[in-house]
């Protein structure tokens, strides 16, 4: 693995510079907040098993002996072996705690505590620390000790059942959405008590970050809605309830293109371009409770014009009326997208695939785009280990003693 910078880092530091992150995360959700951290120039330690790391590394491997995933998920972060279930492992891990600023984890609730090395015994070590804890169902409540990974926090989160169509079974989007959508809340309560921290707060602190309830947070007046009018909604197919139109419809090549008109003033542009003025100047249709009762007849007369153009004729026709509207993109589409170069969100860097060989990838970009102290990748995910040396030398452990740690299986 190419540890050296690419063409897309910066120079400048990121805003994060100076603040000490100690990952203890596998798989998704703590490692995603850790990723955007170390983006943003935090000096992210990740701490993973010897001999095997993050299981992340085994994950869709395809054609590499690391998975892309895991380079991705690890890039900017230094890799240090170290046993945690082990005596010896778990003092070096304290010994890292007093000289960092957060540490981010996300085992099963209770697990810390059984190794000595709970909320408690973190702040005797450094008052200020901010503990950021990812798990399934939070450190409290009757469900805290029960495993929860991110497809059962779509489901208990309410976000699974609406999804697909209606009389189907339930469908999954096929990235991680808990574990990331779960990350951000953890960077986000990270950054705010860093900030608290700054200004002079007094007091410990700890983040608490459920997979489910980061899933509930998306579902928008799901519950209210259902609390105060009875309606309990379920999938919907392609579109959203309660807003017209907003759907995505067929074109003549047998693409389909996404079109959302449920503005009042663009819905009636839309009507317009595609020949139905008498829709557009419908006093029934004129704000969108109206457009809501009558969505079959509005979706069918958009979809009777898109029938009969290409996807990029009607694109072309869309834009020109100012009428919101896309394509579905494949990974080759957005690879191939003129407006993703242009923003530097395809990051091209050289990776070892199998058998020594290598192949340049591209990998998103850095989200989101500061002017002044942009964020910047330096590496990707590094090999297993790969800073154990120097991570441990700078906290007083020489050469020998890491040898004897190795030996040992500590390291």
């Amino acid at each position: 693995m190419d540890d050296s910078a690419t063409s897309q880092s910066d120079s400048r530091p990121g805003p994060l510079a100076g603040i000490t992150v100690l990952e203890m995360g596998n798989f998704i959700a703590a490692p995603s907040a850790g990723r955007l951290l170390a983006d943003f120039g935090a000096d992210v330690i990740k701490v993973e098993r010897p001999g095997t790391g993050d299981e992340l590394r085994s994950w869709r491997q395809y054609g590499a002996d690391t998975s892309l995933l895991f380079r991705l998920l690890g890039r900017n972060k230094k890799s240090v072996t170290l046993d945690l279930r082990t005596e010896q492992g778990r003092d070096i891990a304290l010994r890292l705690v007093a000289r960092a600023d957060v540490l981010l984890e996300n085992f099963r609730p209770g697990t810390l505590e059984r190794w000595g090395l709970g909320p408690d015994r973190l702040h005797e070590i450094n008052p200020e620390l901010v503990v950021t804890r990812v798990s399934g169902y939070g450190q409290t409540g009757p469900y805290r000790d029960q495993p929860g990974f991110g497809g059962v926090a779509e489901a208990v989160g309410g976000l699974r059942h609406l999804a697909g169509y209606p009389g189907m079974p339930p469908v999954r989007v096929g990235v991680s959405l808990a574990d990331t959508v779960a990350g951000l809340y953890a960077v986000i309560g990270t950054l705010m008590t860093l900030l608290r921290r700054h200004r002079g707060g007094a007091g410990t602190e700890v983040v608490d970050v459920a997979l489910y309830e980061a899933v509930y947070s998306l579902t928008e007046s799901l519950v209210p809605e259902f609390e105060a009018f009875g309606v309990e909604r379920g999938p919907s197919g392609s579109t959203i309830p309660g807003v017209v139109p907003s759907n995505s419809y067929p074109c003549a090549d047998g693409k389909h293109i996404v079109i959302g008109g449920n503005n009042d003033g663009i819905f009636h542009r839309l009507m317009q371009l595609i020949e139905r003025p008498d829709l557009a100047c419908d006093p029934r249709l004129q704000d969108n409770p109206g457009r809501v009762t009558h969505v079959e007849e509005i979706d069918g007369a958009i979809a009777r014009w898109t029938e009969r153009r290409e996807l990029a004729a009607a694109l072309d026709e869309l834009r020109a009326a100012s009428v919101p509207c896309g394509p579905i993109y494949t990974a080759r589409d957005i690879v191939d997208d003129p407006h993703y170069a242009a923003r530097n969100m395809h990051e091209k860097h050289t990776v070892q695939l199998k058998d020594e060989q290598t192949g340049e990838i591209s990998v998103p970009g850095i989200v989101p785009k500061l002017s002044g102290t942009p964020g910047g990748t330096k590496w990707l995910g590094p090999e297993l280990g790969r800073h154990t040396t120097e991570v441990l030398g700078g906290i007083g452990i020489d050469e020998s003693e890491q040898d004897s740690l190795r030996a040992a299986g500590v390291i």
